[in-house]
């Protein structure tokens, strides 16, 4: 049999990278990666990246402590002196949870490692339409970083950014999820709590919502499951 390509796949421990990593694995030989940065839920979000990542059999995987994050703060997930915002799913702007240019931090390690391990593609689990407004998770911004790999590693090095459910909303991430046997059991989402989910968080009612409009339970626990559906 002829070697399987490599691909970094970032994992964050939540269900949108989960998913993710089970579509890159059909085809790739699968290095994960996981950023610590000092979110709230940092532990329990490193304790699913091990899971998961031992649910795939993952042939390699790192965790990178970005600590600067902290230090830079301006994101309620950082900063402990901000509160998380309830959850508003017809909000249009961007919210306190959004951290100052994260993904292009995490692109940039995990490029880095891809060069290394002659990888030929980066995953990342971003998603436009049914997310919480964040600029860094539209196709526009990853077609951009594509043209930044070009440019900016050796003329031998190809390496793409995969971002498989950028179009999708979170029931069809689901549907996804179930249909490829992702351990969604083992996924957190939540911003602010590491025991239960809290369930009033935009990244908890995003979840809920997905769940709730797919018609599948959510494998986790929550404090408050409020009817999200629309």
């Amino acid at each position: 049999m002829m070697p399987r390509p490599h691909a970094v796949v970032l994992v964050s421990g939540g269900m949108d990278s989960c998913v993710t990593a089970a579509i890159a694995g059909r085809d790739y030989d699968c290095a994960f990666l996981h950023l610590n940065y000092g979110q709230r839920t940092e532990q329990r979000e490193l304790r699913a990246f091990r899971e998961i990542a031992a649910h795939f059999k993952a042939t390699q995987s790192l965790v990178v402590s970005m600590e600067h994050f902290t230090a830079i703060g301006g994101s309620s997930l950082t900063d402990r002196t901000m509160p998380v915002t309830p959850a508003d799913l017809h909000a249009t702007g961007i919210p306190t949870s959004y951290i100052p240019f994260r993904n292009a931090n995490l692109l940039a390690v995990a490029v880095s490692w891809a060069e290394v391990l002659h990888a030929e593609a980066v995953f990342i689990g971003a998603v436009e339409e049914d997310s919480s407004g964040y600029p860094d998770c539209r196709r526009s911004f990853y077609d951009a970083y594509n043209a930044v790999i070009r440019e900016g590693t050796k003329p031998d090095t190809h390496i793409r950014i995969v971002t498989p459910l950028i179009d999708l909303t979170k029931a069809e991430i689901v549907h996804r999820g179930v249909e490829l046997r992702a351990p969604l059991q083992l996924t957190w989402s939540c911003y602010q709590r590491e025991d239960v989910a809290c369930g009033t968080c935009d990244s908890c009612a995003l979840r809920l919502r997905g769940f709730q409009n797919a018609g599948v339970a959510d494998p986790i626990m929550y404090a408050v499951q409020p009817d999200y559906r629309i």
